[in-house]
């Protein structure tokens, strides 16, 4: 009877610091890789910004869809242009005289590949839509649209994923904590995303520190 109460409570105490060492191991362990995915979703969600803002330089509007944007950096270039100071005469019929005027005349110089300008010879953006460490095929979801701004109609776009579909395999309490966060020093909310469809803006909704280690 002694030896198997020893060795239940040899079991016991295996159960215990077991569970000691999880409560202390598992958020470092989640944070690594938490860090690890978001940085990756991040650096997607930035090549579509990119690619974003190119659309919206060329044509005036963001991409409705990835088919579109990804035909887009395949076919598109942007003007390469020179700005100079100019001046001519004009006959004024208030003096009665011929006036200068002053005027600003835009040059064309040539095009410039959109696809060189922002990939170079990398071909990435082709799968950008494609969400890195989601389980199955998971695609961001993006959407274009216009906001009344004082009577303009502002372009804007938001592409985005839920933090869930990044940590399907992670702790739920752990999960749920993440999601509930509010701080500077974090991804608030429960996704990730760049842009936003009701203010004009293509920022990002991550803390300076994941643009940091893009940088590095």
């Amino acid at each position: 009877m002694k030896t198997i109460l020893q060795i239940v409570l040899w079991i016991v105490c295996g159960v215990l610091a077991y569970m000691i060492y999880q409560s202390i191991n598992a958020p470092i362990e989640f944070n690594k890789v938490r860090e690890e995915r978001f940085s990756a979703v991040i650096a997607k969600l930035k090549d579509i910004r990119d690619s974003q803002e190119a659309h919206k330089k060329v044509t005036g509007t963001y991409a409705k869809d990835f088919n579109s944007l990804v035909q887009f950096i395949d076919t598109a270039s942007f003007t390469i242009t020179q700005q100079r100071d100019s001046s001519f005469m004009r006959y004024d019929k208030t003096y009665q005289i011929d006036l200068q005027v002053d005027t600003v005349v835009i040059d064309t110089l040539g095009f410039e590949k959109v696809k060189e300008k922002l990939f170079g010879t990398d071909d990435r953006y082709k799968t950008m839509m494609n969400v890195p460490y989601a389980e199955g095929d998971v695609k961001f979801d993006m959407k274009a649209g216009q906001v009344d701004k004082s009577g303009y109609k502002a372009p804007v776009f938001e592409a985005k994923i839920k933090k869930d579909a990044l940590l399907y395999d992670q702790p739920k309490d752990l999960v749920a904590r993440e999601n509930a966060h509010v701080s500077v020093e974090e991804v608030n909310g429960t996704e990730i995303k760049v842009g936003s469809l009701t203010e004009v803006s293509t920022n990002g909704n991550w803390p300076p520190i994941y643009d940091r280690k893009t940088e590095n």
